[in-house]
């Protein structure tokens, strides 16, 4: 990465940085960071879930869980250095766990993080809203039975 200096019109080479060397660490700011600007991921998205740990018989948690303009689950796993060869399957894992996930437990988990992260809010409007549908609420209940 170069610095650019427009008056002098030279470019200066900077220094490679490790994100713990300025401070910054993988939950209270890399995590936050994604969570409150999600299209950095390169795509409209809605996180539904910090920190989900829904996962039957495990204390595992995954970093963000979302939902892409599709529908489709997105599992974002933070990681701010090269710490692990293993991170791949430890998304895939994440995955496979989340693959069993009803749009009923959805709409519950992402409740849950409007409750605790955004001081209330309607899941199943939200939801609709950012999927761009207009959804009855006969339809709706015959979505998450």
């Amino acid at each position: 990465m170069y610095q650019i200096d427009r008056i002098n019109n030279r470019i200066k080479q900077l220094s490679v940085k490790k994100f713990t060397e300025l401070g910054f660490y993988e939950r209270e700011h890399l995590q936050e960071w994604i969570a409150n600007a999600p299209e950095a991921m390169g795509e409209e998205l809605l996180i539904i879930q910090k920190e989900f740990d829904g996962f039957d018989e495990t204390k595992e948690r995954l970093d963000l869980l979302a939902l892409d303009k599709e529908g489709n689950l997105v599992v974002i796993e933070n990681k701010l250095d090269d710490s692990g060869r293993d991170v791949d399957w430890q998304a895939l894992k994440y995955a496979s766990y989340c693959s069993n996930l009803n749009k009923s437990q959805i709409v519950e988990i992402y409740q849950s993080y409007l409750n605790r992260f955004c001081n209330s809010g309607d899941a199943k409007t939200q939801i609709c809203e950012f999927l761009e549908v207009q959804i009855s609420k006969k339809a709706w209940k015959s979505l998450i039975t």
